[in-house]
């Protein structure tokens, strides 16, 4: 019995919900008395979808409302006829003016570099308007839906105005997730994949391939180079374990750095201007360690201590602008907070092996230096010449 009343009042909550959600967007005054029949709130964005459709001619009266829109944020709204993303999307876009009002036109989408310049649609849109109401943006508009179709992947969106035109809107999981589907008879709507397709892909192959590369591989060759050549049964080993990371860190880098161009090019108007520097800065710095290890005089050269200076400090700095870059890779990405935490972790983690062998690698060489002061006193007494004689 008691199993009855818990599912009972679970079934009652979830109602109490959903007719929350559904008064939450149907509630809603509009400016002169307008009603429409429909309306559904989109999950993400604070964002709401209100229709009446005509099935007579085809035609469909909507509205897209977005809350809470500051006065210098775009807004759209859009269908795609054959996909399922940005790209090809039908937009209604609302864009403030410098004077307080909105001005509300289309814009077919046709790259990913789009600036949402005004366009016509691939199909009719005979009225199109927008005003902000109380922080909200509405636009209205009404829409001749074409081949007598009525259900269409949707996509909405948001993002800064920049120099009075649309900026890049941001890349975080409302914006990634701001699509889905919508029927303008049934008033059913549904969620769709996030959005990204193939471009969202190389962004995250070119993060992964260079957080790996510069990252992570690059810090654990210079451990190599410091920690490990204090041990002499490691020698000349870690000279090639040190050349073997660097090596498949560069490799990678430099492929990681490819991505970051070919992503560049195909992004036209979104630019991320010191990640891209620091990007072009580390492939500069990495090519002339390159170069360095080509040109390393002999241990015995009076130049080698000039080249050591200059190839440690050139290792350093790349190192600690590629932990820059791959946390400003991150905040671009903004993939889920796992991803972030897990590459802490992995700097906590070598940053304790580093400081355990710091210590290590001190104990060490005071040690052989201590042995050899006494080495050498025994030498200066004499002990070294009569204990050869007895031997």
């Amino acid at each position: 019995m008691g199993k009855v009343i818990h599912f009972l009042f679970c079934i009652l909550i979830s109602n109490s919900i959903v007719s929350l959600a559904q008064q939450d967007c149907s509630s809603y005054n509009f400016r002169n008395n307008e009603i429409y029949a429909t309306c559904v709130s989109l999950p993400v964005q604070n964002s709401m979808l209100h229709w009446n459709y005509h099935p007579t001619n085809g035609t469909v009266d909507v509205v897209y409302r977005h809350t809470g829109v500051s006065t210098s944020t775009w807004v759209a709204w859009a269908l795609n006829l054959n996909g399922s993303g940005m790209l090809g999307a039908q937009a209604l876009v609302a864009l403030p003016n410098s004077n307080g009002s909105v001005q509300g036109y289309t814009s077919a989408v046709t790259s990913y570099g789009t600036g949402l310049q005004q366009s016509p649609l691939n199909f009719a849109v005979p009225a199109i308007r927008a005003e902000r109401v109380n922080g909200d943006v509405l636009i209205h508009a009404t829409l001749v839906l074409p081949g007598g179709r009525t259900n269409f992947n949707q996509v909405w969106q948001s993002g800064p105005v920049s120099n009075g035109a649309p900026g890049a809107h941001p890349l975080g999981s409302e914006n990634r997730n701001s699509l889905g589907t919508v029927d303008f008879i049934t008033g059913q709507t549904g969620a769709g994949a996030a959005v990204g397709g193939s471009l969202l892909h190389r962004r995250n192959t070119h993060g992964v391939l260079n957080a790996v590369s510069w990252g992570i591989l690059m810090p654990m060759g210079a451990m190599v180079a410091r920690y490990v050549k204090v041990f002499k049964v490691a020698n000349p080993a870690w000279f090639y374990i040190h050349i073997a990371c660097q090596a498949t860190a560069y490799g990678v880098g430099v492929a990681g750095w490819g991505t970051g161009l070919k992503l560049g090019s195909d992004s036209e108007g979104i630019k991320y201007t010191s990640h891209r520097n620091i990007g072009i800065t580390l492939f500069v710095l990495g090519t002339l360690q390159v170069f360095a290890l080509l040109l390393r005089p002999k241990p015995d050269n009076i130049y080698r201590k000039y080249w050591n200076i200059y190839h440690g400090g050139v290792g350093y700095t790349v190192i600690i602008l590629a932990i820059i870059n791959v946390f400003k890779g991150l905040d671009i990405l903004d993939p889920e907070k796992k991803w972030k935490h897990a590459y802490i972790g992995v700097l906590i983690s070598l940053g304790a092996i580093a400081a355990i062998l710091e210590a290590f690698t001190w104990f060490i060489v005071l040690n052989r230096k201590e042995e050899k002061q006494v080495n050498g006193a025994h030498g200066a007494n004499g002990y070294g010449r009569s204990h050869d004689q007895a031997a």
